[in-house]
């Protein structure tokens, strides 16, 4: 407003250099309210969030993922009660499909309620299905269904998008044997609301859903597959989940009993075969985190602290009542020096044929020697404490070199590699794995001279001129001839280094 008292202060050119600099002032005084007033609204009103969606599509690990890229929900103090919360390690073959627009439009009306819906990868191992869920779950084993209900008031419908695809909750993918399990979101205006059951019981406690089918019964599969994974998966709920196993086998479950009640409190249910109830509960996990064999790799996803191998063999101690935690240098007995050795025997395939001169061998080398083959009958406690009271373990590639988990901190492996390209697959099992159990790890690799491969095909055969040609055929080529045909002959004078390193590391 004009002052003609304030004016009159001032002369023409005065007037008009001061008007300028006030011009001046108000178009900064403006600027800085316009900007305060947006950056209070943005902060005030989840309707002013900018949504960012991103479309990936990974060859590498065969995954497709759905991403919120805005922090603004998670900074906000996390999810309020009733919310639907997913987290999804989805593949092409059991993945979310969404349509996109109608996907914007529901992630801005949850902006809307203050809700949140992300889609987001658990695990980046392309071999695992892996689900987690938070909200309103029920669990219907009539239809083999995992139902997710959407709060009353996100008041979103999605009948123009398809909320609903089939897992496997197992680590490994495409196995006939497993149980496909369903998983539907719906919410209480959707068409299909009518198909929720209702709840028949209510679990305060989480839950994880997985499948003892697949390659339960082989006893590497029993541990790499399962209980490892299991137990990384459950480790965060410090023994209160429940275990929901589909596929259930009473004598698995019997067998590894006194593992599976260092992980849970409760009963394992055989989930298939709860026709008249409906299970429900707030949190659940479907299928099991799963890295590689018999590890946990930092690089793929932060571990909770204390999650790794070294706890998980302090858990078989507690389980089997192993004694030995260390390895030792030298046995006291009669004086000498009597390191214990123990060679896992095979009978039907990669079978060691001079297993008793290897034994012999290795006595006169000053070792202890006990010989012993694991049998899916096999009682695991007292197979467990043998092996704990061992040094050194040593076997044919095969599911017996498992036992490596029983062994005492510092003890050695000894992987004997059969003939043919398997080395790498060899390697991955046992080798890889020693590392985080604190085991030395040697290896033996069979010479064509040393297999029986030799006595079956003529010298020019590819199967002894070209072993790689067979990999290139695929893993069935592969292990029906180098792993199912083949049966060792060691040669005792180039495995008496072996040997030899062995006692020179466990004496240092």
């Amino acid at each position: 407003m004009y002052d003609p008292i304030f004016a009159k202060s001032f002369n023409q050119y005065q007037r008009r250099r001061f008007g300028c600099c006030a011009l001046v002032l108000c178009f900064i005084t403006a600027f800085s309210i316009s900007s305060t007033f947006n950056s209070h609204r943005q902060s005030a009103s989840v309707i002013g969030d900018t949504v960012s969606l991103q479309l990936t599509i990974n060859a590498v690990h065969d995954m497709r993922v759905i991403e919120d890229t805005s922090e603004k929900h998670e900074k906000r103090g996390g999810n309020a009660a009733g919310d639907l919360h997913l987290q999804i390690n989805a593949t092409e073959s059991s993945m979310l499909v969404v349509n996109n627009t109608s996907l914007i439009s529901q992630l801005l009306a949850l902006n809307e309620t203050r809700k949140a819906v992300s889609f987001r990868r658990i695990s980046e191992y392309s071999l695992a299905n892996y689900y987690a869920v938070e909200g309103d779950i029920r669990i219907e084993a009539n239809s083999s269904t995992i139902f997710v209900v959407k709060p009353l008031d996100m008041g979103i419908s999605s009948s123009n998008s398809t909320n609903s695809w089939s897992i496997q909750p197992y680590p490994r993918k495409g196995l006939s044997d497993v149980k496909n399990w369903t998983v539907n979101i719906v919410g209480h205006d959707d068409d299909n609301y009518g198909t929720v059951p209702k709840c028949t019981q209510n679990h305060r406690r989480p839950a994880i859903l997985f499948s003892v089918a697949g390659f339960s019964g082989n006893y590497f599969h029993d541990f790499a597959d399962l209980l490892f994974p299991l137990y990384t998966t459950s480790f965060r709920y410090e023994k209160e989940v429940h275990f929901l196993a589909s596929d259930y086998k009473r004598w698995w479950i019997s067998k590894y009993r006194r593992i599976l009640d260092l992980l849970t409190r409760h009963e394992v249910v055989d989930i298939d075969n709860e026709k008249v109830h409906v299970h429900c509960y707030n949190n659940m996990v479907a299928g099991l985190n799963f890295h590689k064999e018999l590890m946990i790799d930092p690089a793929l996803s932060k571990p909770p602290s204390g999650l790794s191998m070294h706890h998980f063999k302090q858990l078989l101690r507690r389980a089997y009542s192993l004694e030995r935690k260390r390895a030792v240098r030298s046995r006291k007995g009669d004086g000498t020096e009597k390191p214990r050795l123990m060679i896992i025997s095979r009978n039907r395939t990669r079978a060691m044929t001079n297993e008793v001169h290897v034994s012999r061998l290795a006595r006169k080398l000053g070792y202890e020697v006990v010989s012993a083959e694991a049998r899916v009958s096999t009682n695991v406690t007292r197979f467990a404490q043998t092996v704990n009271s061992c040094d050194v373990l040593m076997g044919v590639h095969g599911a017996g070199l498992t036992n490596m988990v029983f062994l005492p901190e510092n003890a050695v492996l000894i992987q004997v590699v059969p003939f043919g390209e398997i080395d790498e697959f060899a390697r991955l099992d046992f080798r890889d794995p020693a590392a985080g159990m604190n085991i030395r790890y040697l290896e033996y690799k069979v010479s064509m001279k040393e297999s029986s491969l030799s006595q079956q095909y003529p010298a020019d055969h590819p199967v002894l001129k070209d072993p790689k040609s067979y990999r290139t055929r695929g893993w069935d080529a592969l292990s029906s001839i180098y792993l199912e045909k083949q049966n060792v002959t060691i040669d005792l004078d180039r495995f008496r280094g072996t040997l030899a390193k062995a006692l020179k590391l466990l004496r240092h």
